[in-house]
C-alpha cells in the first residue's frame, strides 16, 4: 500500500514536471518567434520576412519537439503577438494563427503517428504534410474570410508557395537538423 502511494506521488511528480517543462517551452518557441521577426523587420524588413517566413521556425519546432497541443498553442499565439508587438503580419495575424496553428498541430500528431519510421524520415513526413495543410488552411482563411470573392487558386499558389519557396526549403534543410540535434542534446524526444 505504501510503496503504491509512493509511486503514484512519484508519477505525479513526474507529469507536473513534464507540463512546466512543455509550458516553459512553448513560450520559448513564442518569444523566439516574436524576437526573430523584430529583429529581421529591424535590419531586413518585409521582403526578407517574406522571403524566410521566420514565424514558422519555432512554431515547426514546437509541434516536433513539445506535441500537438503546444504546437497548436504556439502557431496561435506567435502571430497574434506579433501583430500587436510588430504589426506583423501586415494584413492581419488570422491567416497566419490559421496556417501556423495547423503547423504546430499536424506536425505533433504527425510525430506521434510516424512512430515506426525513422526518426529522420519521421520528421521530414511531419514536416510536408503540416507545410501542406497549413497553407491549405491560410488560404482558405484568405480566400473564404479575408478577402471573400477576390482571391483566387493562383493568388493562392503565388502567396503560399512561389513566394515562400526559399523559407519551404529553409524549413525542409534547418529544421530537421536543429531537431536532431536538440534530440542527441538530450531536450526532445526521439
Amino acid at each position: 500500500m505504501r510503496e503504491t502511494r509512493m509511486l503514484s506521488f512519484l508519477q505525479e511528480g513526474e507529469f507536473k514536471m513534464r507540463k512546466t517543462r512543455s509550458i516553459v517551452l512553448t513560450g520559448l518557441m513564442i518569444a523566439i518567434g516574436i524576437v526573430i521577426v523584430t529583429i529581421l523587420k529591424n535590419f531586413g524588413g518585409q521582403p526578407i520576412l517574406r522571403l524566410f517566413s521566420p514565424m514558422h521556425f519555432p512554431v515547426l519546432i514546437a509541434g516536433l519537439v513539445i506535441g500537438p497541443v503546444e504546437g497548436l498553442i504556439c502557431g496561435l499565439v506567435t502571430p497574434a503577438l506579433s501583430y500587436v508587438i510588430n504589426q506583423l503580419p501586415p494584413n492581419g495575424p488570422f491567416a497566419m494563427m490559421a496556417e501556423l496553428g495547423v503547423y504546430g498541430l499536424v506536425t505533433g500528431l504527425c510525430m506521434k503517428a510516424f512512430k515506426n519510421d525513422k526518426g529522420i524520415v519521421r520528421i521530414y513526413l511531419s514536416l510536408i504534410a503540416a507545410m501542406i495543410l497549413g497553407r491549405i488552411a491560410g488560404g482558405l482563411v484568405t480566400g473564404f474570410i479575408l478577402n471573400a470573392g477576390e482571391y483566387s487558386f493562383s493568388a493562392w499558389i503565388s502567396a503560399y508557395f512561389v513566394g515562400t519557396a526559399p523559407a519551404i526549403i529553409a524549413d525542409l534543410i534547418l529544421i530537421p537538423v536543429i531537431v536532431k540535434a536538440l534530440q542527441r542534446a538530450g531536450l526532445a524526444g526521439k
